[in-house]
């Protein structure tokens, strides 16, 4: 499995990724006006970067629809996206990022910057659920053969980015900044309108009803689907076999329901209940 990831103090990433994430660490100035979205993968990454990008253009669908969302929030870790955050001028506008990096290797600069930050998080069960899906189509990271392969290996945090656990436990400690927000998959699903405004307001955007409404239709899971910018559908064959792997696949919540065995769920319960004591629990929508 080693062969298929860059290794850096035991967490496996994507081959794609930047070499020395040490100096990305170090060097990469965040600025002040920066909007990042951040993330473990598969917890609804794109879903909250269409709706970050459509309150920027106040609804107005034309931006997503002709800009592929890699390009309107480039990926800051992947070599590509590193280098057009990079050259982005500041006549175009405030820039706008994604990344899947672990606290302890994300930029130090933006601990003291006022960029704003936004963390999705998700049902870890419905992220082994759907990464199943996704990752064995993708051709930059070791592609799972059963669903039980990848249930161990996302345990054992043998999968891109390492442990969730870890991941989460530390961009939680982040909690209550005024420039960070924390937002669940699960909440969107539950109440659409209300978390788009609370986006909204954190990003300091008023949107008119109008505006809002516009929002909420374009965010929607078939809207995206349907939109090639979107869904992925024009990420080249190298990297992503689309007869195998779609980035949009299902947009619901609990299916991991239907690909767990009996066994299997009372091994993540006890995983899961061993690795986050002492987190706060309420922060997690799938527990309430």
């Amino acid at each position: 499995m080693a062969a298929d990831y860059m290794w850096v103090d035991g967490i496996p990433f994507p081959t794609l990724t930047v070499e020395n994430l040490e100096l990305l660490r170090n060097e990469f100035l965040v600025k002040d006006e920066d909007v990042i979205t951040l993330s473990y993968p598969k917890s609804g990454t794109n879903w909250l970067l269409e709706i970050i990008c459509l309150i920027h253009s106040r609804g107005d669908p034309s931006w997503v629809q002709s800009v592929a969302n890699w390009d309107r929030s480039p990926w800051l870790e992947i070599v590509n996206g590193y280098e057009k955050i990079r050259k982005h001028r500041p006549e175009n506008g405030p820039r706008f990022y994604t990344s899947h990096l672990p606290i302890q290797f994300f930029p130090k600069s933006f601990f003291s910057s006022k960029a704003k930050a936004i963390y999705i998080i998700r049902n870890p069960r419905d992220i082994i659920a759907s990464g199943y899906f996704f990752w064995k189509g993708m051709k930059t990271v070791k592609p799972p053969e059963s669903f039980e392969q990848l249930f161990q290996w996302f345990l054992h945090g043998k999968v891109p980015y390492g442990s969730w656990f870890d991941h989460i436990r530390g961009w939680l400690s982040m909690r209550g900044k005024d420039n960070f927000l924390i937002m669940a998959y699960e909440d969107l699903h539950q109440d659409r309108r209300g978390t788009v405004e609370l986006i909204s307001q954190f990003l300091g955007y008023k949107l008119t009803p109008e505006e809002l409404n516009s929002v909420l239709k374009n965010m929607s899971f078939q809207v995206m689907k349907d939109n090639k910018m979107s869904n992925f559908s024009q990420v080249p064959d190298t990297i992503m076999d689309h007869s195998i792997t779609q980035i949009l696949r299902k947009g619901i919540t609990g299916d991991w329901k239907n690909h767990f065995t009996v066994a299997q769920s009372e091994t993540f319960g006890k995983v899961y209940e061993e690795k986050m004591a002492g987190l706060p629990r309420e922060a997690f929508p799938w527990e309430r």
